[in-house]
């Protein structure tokens, strides 16, 4: 089995993961961030430094595990973190940052329609466009793509997770909806390739090592990989979505009975509930 060594993405999480543990350390920061922020980072280890690397340029299954991966499950990891809000911490003078992090043009940014294209845009572009084959045969912009999947994938959960500062504060069933939708994309781009052209032929029939699956049959491994796979690898998302959903949820009732009970007993009680007398105050 080929072993492989991305030394560009070996420095990077290493240099990520020495400054995320630095800054967190005697701050008293939630263990299970830690992990989750350091686990992300093995996830890129392992689909561009272990074994299953040097497989990428041979088969297209394997390059489909490696862009679920860093579109889906590292980002999701990275962002359950809080890598922002452990920086804003640790640099008291990034008021620049939080000021800018909730300006217009951030928040235009983060609009729920722009999240949902920042998603899906790269894997239809890298996998409808020539270029898949591009980065098949360029390690730069093969680098380059890695990157522009994971920043994607981070900002779609940062801002739907929730647990670090955003510039926008939509509600949980928007979040819930652009699920759906990446499920759909997912779904489409999986028969795309299922029922379509063979990509890059000519290299893949180049580097065919003589075993394993036949180029079509890796294709349709790899589009079930893209489509099947992905759903899976969100739902650990979804999961964690309806979770903070229901702590919100209980949360805000928490807060409405505490400022009932501190409210004299006097008029109607919905003008002493604090979401709905602003619906229905009187004129």
């Amino acid at each position: 089995m080929p072993l492989t060594f991305d030394a560009p993405a070996a420095g990077s999480v290493l240099l990520l993961g020495t400054l995320y543990v630095r800054a967190a350390r005697g701050r008293g920061w939630p263990p299970g961030r830690t992990t989750a922020f350091l686990a992300g980072l093995a996830t890129i280890v392992v689909v561009t430094c272990s074994p299953l690397a040097g497989y990428d340029t041979t088969f297209f299954w394997v390059r489909a595990v490696q862009t679920v991966t860093l579109l889906m499950i590292t980002p999701l990891l990275l962002a359950l973190g809080a890598p922002i809000r452990l920086l804003l911490d640790s640099l008291p003078r990034a008021a620049w940052l939080r000021r800018h992090g909730r300006g217009p043009l951030a928040r235009a940014l983060t609009f729920p329609p722009v999240v949902t294209a920042v998603l899906v845009a790269p894997v239809l572009v890298l996998y409808l466009t020539p270029l898949y084959d591009l980065t098949l045969r360029s390690p730069l912009v093969d680098g380059l793509m890695r990157l522009v999947l994971v920043l994607a994938g981070f900002t779609y959960f940062w801002t739907r997770l929730g647990l670090d500062p955003t510039p926008r504060a939509d509600p949980h069933l928007v979040s819930v909806w652009i699920a759906i939708t990446e499920v759909v994309f997912d779904g489409a781009l999986g028969l795309v390739l299922w029922l379509g052209p063979l990509l890059a032929p000519a290299h893949y029939a180049a580097a065919h090592p003589g075993r394993g699956p036949d180029p079509r049959t890796d294709q349709i491994i790899g589009a079930g990989v893209l489509w099947i796979g992905g759903d899976v690898a969100g739902l650990p998302f979804v999961v964690a979505l309806f979770v903070r959903w229901a702590r919100d949820d209980e949360r805000r009732a928490k807060q409405i009975d505490a400022r009932l009970d501190e409210t004299p007993p006097t008029g109607l009680w919905w003008e002493h509930d604090p979401a709905l007398a602003e619906r229905f105050k009187r004129r």
